[in-house]
């Protein structure tokens, strides 16, 4: 990213997009990684996007960093990631919703309704498609399948910011496959509890 200026409305809108739906997954990651890209210097921001400056506060990123290392961990232990995650049910889409808000130009007021309730909604989307996933996951007696997720999941976050920061035409791409993959998620985990407990009720019927 070549200055503070050069960002059009359609790259704001996808870095938005992207950050709230990765928040779904990682919260904690994306408000340390963000914060500590900007610390750098890697991440120019638009004169109207100062306000995610805060990202880079010390104090901030210190509490980022301990969330998203108890995350680590918690998340690579079968049900106490669900647990975590139960927890985090309402966290993350808060976070994701105000991560969209902070992006978007505070001019106008139309836009930051919109942002929040879409960065909202889509932190809670892709956040309710890792949850369900990691609870069907959980069934499995072996751990190896949880503690491959988890890791995906930490590397892709890294990634998808890296990427997006790095290549911001690109972001509102990201945002849209980052859906796709949510919508997907939850579609397949609604067909795959129709089906288990269509076959509770099958068998239970002909007891």
């Amino acid at each position: 990213m070549d200055g503070t200026s050069s960002l059009g409305i359609m790259e704001i809108i996808g870095i938005a997009g992207s950050m709230s739906l990765l928040a779904g997954w990682r919260l904690y990651l994306v408000i340390f990684a963000t914060g500590l890209a900007m610390s750098t210097g890697h991440v120019p921001l638009p004169e109207h996007l100062e306000s995610l400056q805060i990202l880079a506060n010390p104090w901030v990123m210190g509490v980022a960093a301990f969330g998203a290392l108890a995350e680590f961990f918690a998340d690579k232990i079968p049900w106490l990631d669900s647990a975590w995650d139960t927890v985090h049910t309402l966290v993350r889409p808060i976070g994701g919703a105000l991560l969209s808000l902070a992006i978007v130009d505070p001019g106008d007021p139309a836009l930051q309704v919109l942002a929040f309730l879409l960065g909202g909604g889509g932190a809670l989307l892709s956040h309710g498609g890792k949850a369900g996933a990691r609870a069907a996951i959980n069934t499995s007696p072996e751990p190896v399948s949880n503690i491959a997720m988890s890791t995906a999941e930490d590397v892709a976050t890294i990634g998808l910011l890296w990427f997006v920061y790095e290549y911001p035409w690109a972001a509102a791409g990201v945002a849209l496959v980052l859906l796709a993959l949510a919508i997907g998620t939850v579609i397949m985990l609604r067909r795959l509890l129709k089906r288990v407990f269509g076959k509770r009720e099958g068998g239970e019927a002909s007891v």
